[in-house]
């Protein structure tokens, strides 16, 4: 079974209805993974070889750097479209509570 396929299960175990939202998450997912991987096989520091004191980020670290990022916030969306965020549930906002209260009472 690939990961696609793996996440798409676990949103469809959970009876998601934004399935078109969901497969394009999904689809990110995927896609940010194996930049991840290919990115792991570069080099993430430059070490002057007169001084090896003197080091430098490359290119790749700043860009795995981005990208995990991304894939961290693209799992969170994913969990919090599944429902499972594997805790204790999100309290609501004031905010939100004011503006269901308010709609209440229209």
């Amino acid at each position: 079974m690939d990961r696609k396929q793996e996440l798409l299960d676990l949103i469809q175990k959970t009876g998601v209805d934004n399935d078109i939202k969901a497969t394009q998450l999904i689809e990110e997912i995927v896609f940010i993974e194996e930049q991840l991987i290919e990115l792991k096989k570069l080099p993430f520091i430059n070490i002057n070889p007169k001084n090896p004191m003197q080091q430098k980020t490359t290119p790749a670290a700043k860009q795995y750097k981005e990208l995990l990022q991304q894939y961290n916030n693209s799992l969170r969306l994913l969990l919090r479209l599944s429902g499972d965020l594997g805790g204790e549930p999100e309290e609501e906002s004031p905010l939100r509570q004011w503006a269901k209260a308010r709609q209440e009472l229209l």
